[in-house]
């Protein structure tokens, strides 16, 4: 199965701190991982290692078969084309609707047909079941709505890893659930995701490889038992 990330003994610094040391961990094509840990334990460090924007301080690291440890300033937006972000605090523009937040990324990394662009738009809102709100504005829209505009922008250009940053950390529990489903059903789709959260309860509900960061250490954990799907509901 495709690598789709490799890190091997790597260490992550802030400044002359380390945050992180000797992470080991790797992500297949199409597989579910979880980072789990207090707040400040490193979860948000080691996502923004992944996309570039903190470094690898030492050790092993690719995403997407590009060696980060030797990645150029000016090949990082190549990078981040190919990713899909999905930020805890939405990031949407607030002076447009949701087709033209959409249309503004696509328009941003290349896409110079409008026909094309309305043709995308309309599939990665079918993804997320947001058709219905194709001329509605950030505000009219509920934080779990929100998220889902979020991750139909985070798909717009068939990533094959989405990162998602603490994206169920301002939501109630049932817009929790829905966001964590559709990135999980994704997944079963052939995308990889990496899901930052202090939710420890979503991996028994949503069962993938969990990771947890601690004591400046990133360690496995293998009791991940998922609950009946009568309970997930």
């Amino acid at each position: 199965m495709e690598q789709i990330v490799n890190y091997n003994n790597v260490s992550i610094r802030l400044n002359d701190y380390t945050v992180l040391s000797d992470v080991t961990f790797s992500v297949a094509a199409g597989e579910f991982v979880y980072l789990t840990g207090r707040v400040g334990s490193g979860k948000s460090s080691l996502l923004k290692t992944l996309y570039a924007e903190l470094d690898i301080a030492s050790g092993q690291a690719t995403v997407l078969g590009r060696d980060l440890t030797r990645l150029r300033r000016r090949d990082v937006p190549a990078l981040r084309r190919e990713l899909g972000i999905v930020f805890q605090d939405f990031r949407l523009l607030s002076d447009r609707n949701v087709e033209k937040n959409l249309d503004f990324v696509l328009r941003a990394t290349g896409w110079r047909r409008r026909d094309d662009r309305q043709r995308r738009i309309q599939e990665v809102l079918q993804q997320v079941n947001l058709t219905d709100k194709l001329t509605s504005m950030p505000y009219e829209l509920s934080g779990g709505e929100q998220q889902r505009v979020c991750i139909a922008r985070a798909l717009l250009n068939s990533p094959k890893l989405i990162l998602a940053d603490e994206a169920t950390g301002n939501q109630d529990i049932t817009a929790t659930l829905h966001t964590t489903a559709l990135l999980h059903q994704l997944a079963s789709e052939g995308t990889a995701v990496v899901m930052a959260t202090h939710d420890n309860n979503l991996p028994h509900q949503f069962p993938g490889t969990v990771f947890r960061c601690a004591d400046g250490h990133l360690t496995i954990e293998e009791d991940n038992d998922p609950v009946p799907e009568a309970q997930v509901l």
